[in-house]
């Protein structure tokens, strides 16, 4: 057996006490920290996006302190420059924000509009909007206190959102929603100008919002198992971010282009990721469903959301059932009107009249203008004022309505019961068999089948690479940007149901004339003669623009005959560019200045919906 002597003279031996503290200080710590390394609890994602949104509400607190400092300072060219600064802070912190904090935000970002609440409060705006009018194309000096007043409500709001915002736990599934919808939001309101509508700072502040969620979704890939993942998602990022950061002019940005090849493969790839790192998606109901890819996916919209109950939803059954009592006169009991009178579905279900005859004619007419009813599943709210919010309610309001069926529900449901293919019809749609109630629903059912969402910008935006000509590919744009159309016809419904929550419908005040003339308002009052407040005088419904090419004459009153004709009348400025002084009036009553190409394209666009 071998045997190893200690040597005295070695240098190991002589420093024995050197190396065993070398190994005390510098190699056992090396090991435990190794240990600790290789064993650590790994970063929680959302509790970073959490801490990351924290600190930009923080660094938006003070920007707009910078603001304030800048209002009191009365220095004009700075006021603009920390506008704009704080602005780019909010869009950072928009799509946590506008998740968890609607009525905040809504503060902070609302429309210069004041807002009828459900008690029929008028409330008076606030945020950036109001404070952008005064400092935006000129710097009103005659208002630095006005201005102030505005800044400091901007300040003690983003203060409410830091603190409502302490308590909020994130959640994974929320946070990629959340960012999804962020992409939609961009497409179907910020590069409109929706919230920078006299500044136009809207594509800087596009590229601010991505940015932000760029940075978020590296919480989630920064593990090196997910470098393709990280890859894709930051080239996509990178060239959307890039494509819009090198549009300087607001009206030249070509929207179409953004959207489709840019936006919509950056909404499906944070889909893609999410599903790709485990992370569920939701499945609760919404108008535009959780697992959409993009906001012109076949199917993204359910026509089936604005239900009072479950046991309401449409079925095929009950479809047919309705079809058959849409084109039935027993609705209308003596007058021998169906549904079909005043929706005809060769005019996209409208009649061609300026106003549709009432009952009897004898030269009299309803009071307005018969809507289509294709994509009316689509809307939160019923007729142009509003009124009602189930399509079942709006059946029931038209059959008992005297001027529209002169009709009964207890007739019609006791007539209904005596004919025995209608009772089997019921029978094999509801447990109950006839009933009022189900005579309602089996209508709305029927209405609620009647989308369409289909056109050929549409198919254009599903890969179909000849759907528009250029001069329609130029009407979108127009319509999406210098135009302004889709500030109150949103993308794609092109309804005024506001994206992406798709909660309400907006309701505008337009100015509209009593006659082709313009020399007076029309003097229906709309939503005014329900709720009886001032911002709702001459109020009405934003209608869809799909199937627009059908509807004619055009507004609630039929006042126009051609798609010329409205958008002349939008380019005027709306009513008050009539002259009728409307102060309430929501449209912008700044001239467009369109030309006569450009109106011609925003035609030639709006036929092909």
């Amino acid at each position: 057996m071998l045997k190893f002597e200690r040597n005295p003279n070695s240098f190991i031996y002589r420093h024995r006490r050197l190396f065993f503290s070398i190994f005390l200080i510098i190699v056992i710590p090396l090991i435990v920290c190794l240990i600790w390394w290789l064993t650590r609890p790994a970063a929680v994602p959302a509790k970073e996006v959490k801490k990351s949104f924290m600190q930009q509400t923080t660094m938006l607190d003070s920007a707009v302190s910078r603001l304030q400092a800048d209002i009191r300072a009365k220095q004009p060219a700075a006021i603009q420059e920390s506008f704009k600064r704080a602005r780019i802070a909010y869009k950072r912190v928009e799509f946590i924000s506008a998740y968890y904090s609607p009525e905040t935000t809504r503060a902070l970002n609302g429309p210069n509009i004041p807002e009828v609440d459900d008690d029929l409060r008028v409330n008076e705006p606030q945020g950036f909007q109001v404070l952008e009018e005064m400092v935006f194309p000129e710097v009103a000096t005659d208002a630095y206190p006005d201005m102030l007043h505005a800044a400091d409500v901007i300040r003690a709001n983003v203060n409410r959102l830091r603190k409502v915002s302490e308590t909020n736990d994130l959640t994974d599934s929320h946070i990629f929603d959340a960012m999804r919808l962020e992409v939609f939001r961009v497409v179907s309101m910020g590069i409109t100008g929706f919230d920078s509508p006299v500044a136009f700072h809207s594509l800087p502040e596009v590229a601010a919002a991505l940015g932000s969620l760029q940075e978020q979704t590296a919480h989630y890939t920064a593990n090196s198992r997910n470098n393709v993942l990280r890859a894709q998602l930051d080239s996509t990022f990178n060239a959307a971010i890039g494509y819009v950061s090198k549009s300087t002019d607001f009206n030249a940005f070509d929207r179409l282009v953004f959207i489709r090849q840019y936006a919509n493969p950056l909404s499906s790839q944070l889909l893609d990721a999410q599903k790709a790192l485990g992370i569920p998606v939701f499945t609760d109901k919404r108008l535009l469903s959780p697992s959409a890819r993009t906001l012109t996916d076949s199917g993204a919209f359910n026509a089936n959301y604005f239900i009072n109950f479950e046991e309401q939803a449409m079925t095929a059954q009950r479809v047919a059932l309705g079809k058959m009592l849409f084109f039935s006169p027993v609705l209308s009991i003596n007058s021998g009107r169906t549904c079909a009178t005043c929706h005809q579905p060769d005019k996209a279900f409208t009649d061609g009249e300026p106003k549709s005859f009432a009952v009897g004619f004898n030269g009299l007419r309803i009071s307005r203008n018969a809507p289509t009813l294709l994509n009316a599943s689509f809307q939160a709210a019923q007729f142009a004022d509003s009124r009602v919010t189930f399509l079942e309610d709006q059946a029931s309001d038209v059959i008992r309505n005297p001027d529209e069926m002169h009709g009964s529900l207890p007739d019609a449901v006791a007539a209904l019961r005596k004919q025995e293919e209608s009772r089997k019809l019921f029978e094999e749609a509801y447990t109950d068999g006839v009933t009022e109630s189900n005579l309602k629903n089996a209508i709305a059912s029927y209405i609620r089948s009647l989308s369409s969402l289909d056109s050929r910008l549409d198919r254009h935006f599903r890969g179909s690479e000849n759907a528009l000509t250029i001069e329609e590919k130029a009407g979108f744009n127009l319509f999406m940007g210098k135009a302004k159309c889709a500030t109150c016809h949103f993308f794609p419904l092109f309804n005024g149901t506001v994206p992406p929550a798709y909660l309400e419908t907006e309701s505008e005040v337009l100015g509209t004339p009593a006659t082709a003339e313009g020399k007076a308002v029309d003097p229906d009052v709309g939503k005014f003669s329900l709720t009886k407040r001032e911002p709702h005088r001459y109020a009405f419904k934003t209608p869809t623009v799909r199937h627009v090419a059908l509807t004619a004459p055009y507004m609630h009153n039929g006042v126009f005959r051609t798609l010329e004709e409205v958008v002349d009348f939008y380019d005027r400025g709306g009513g008050n560019g009539l002259g009728f002084n409307l102060a309430n009036q929501t449209l912008p009553f700044d001239k467009l200045d369109l030309t006569a190409p450009e109106k011609k394209a925003l035609v030639a666009f709006m036929k092909i919906l």
